[in-house]
């Protein structure tokens, strides 16, 4: 078919019949793992090849709390979500390393509590491009966008992005367990005041990011080392360097009552924060924050 895409082509082989592991799409070395599929082989979905799964277990040897640690931040994104919408109005998100279809996408949280709020992803997975259309459920709503979060301009610049975000009203920032793919060379903390800067005021910022803060040293040993040998590696970081994040913004209190500060994966927006507060939730460092 002439000027049709190749992801187009790998969906629909992939729709012909069951196969044991997924298609291959084009751009995509099923030799090594990345942290989109390792992340679905932890939340136990099943686009991911032999690689993802045999590294993820080799992690999951000294880290048994692997599985914990991704729900618990995707328990963090799906509450965000929900409060934004539901308690401060926002109607339209983007959703930067979005990673693959799961349980509780950001559009389907929202919706739930407005069926018109829109939601632009943004990955630079091309297994993810490939699943796109599993999100892009309404293209009046959804919209995929093929970027890398390292270049914001052409990020924020794209035609996508552009005709579904109004950036003249207030917005949602996801920035869930992607940061720590970003090393400090490439600036981070400059990147995320990049964006922050692009919003308008009464937008929000929503991020988790990876930590070693006092965790055993064999399961940090063991990420790091799968990581590195992954298509990104990974940074993990300190508290203080989290926090850095929020520079310039006002951090919402994590729970009703709470004081503005950042607080593990599972215990932002927590009906029980002593129950959320387990091993894989320590993990990362998790805070939303408004842009005046």
């Amino acid at each position: 078919m002439t000027g049709e895409h190749p992801a187009d082509r790998f969906i629909r082989s992939s729709e012909a019949g069951a196969r044991e592991e997924p298609p291959i799409p084009p751009g995509v070395d099923p030799q090594v793992p990345s942290p989109a599929r390792l992340y679905d082989y932890y939340l136990g979905g099943k686009i991911n090849f032999p690689a993802d799964r045999d590294a993820a277990e080799r992690i999951r040897r000294d880290l048994p709390e692997i599985s914990d640690l991704a729900w618990a931040n995707r328990g963090f994104h799906q509450r965000a979500v929900r409060w934004l919408a539901a308690e401060q109005g926002i109607r339209q998100f983007i959703d930067i390393g979005s990673g693959l279809p799961t349980v509780g996408n950001t559009h389907e949280v929202a919706q739930k509590v407005t069926p018109d709020v829109r939601v632009a992803y943004v990955d630079s997975d091309p297994m993810v491009r490939a699943y796109a259309g599993q999100l892009l459920t309404d293209s009046r709503r959804t919209a995929f966008v093929f970027a890398d979060l390292r270049d914001p301009d052409s990020l924020l610049g794209d035609r996508q992005l552009r005709a579904l975000i109004d950036f003249t009203e207030p917005i949602g920032l996801m920035m869930t367990a992607v940061l720590h793919f970003v090393a400090d060379s490439s600036d981070p903390w400059g990147l995320v005041a990049r964006y922050v800067a692009a919003l308008p005021p009464g937008s929000y910022l929503a991020l988790s990011h990876a930590t070693a803060d006092k965790l055993p040293q064999r399961g940090v040993q063991a990420g790091l080392a799968v990581y590195a040998k992954a298509t990104e590696n990974i940074y993990l970081r300190p508290k203080p360097e989290v926090e850095r994040f929020f520079a310039g913004l006002e951090l919402v209190p994590p729970w009703p009552d709470g004081a503005p500060r950042l607080v593990f994966m599972g215990e932002w927006a927590a009906e029980d924060p002593e129950l959320a507060d387990s091993d894989g939730s320590r993990w990362g460092y998790c805070g939303v924050a408004l842009r005046r």
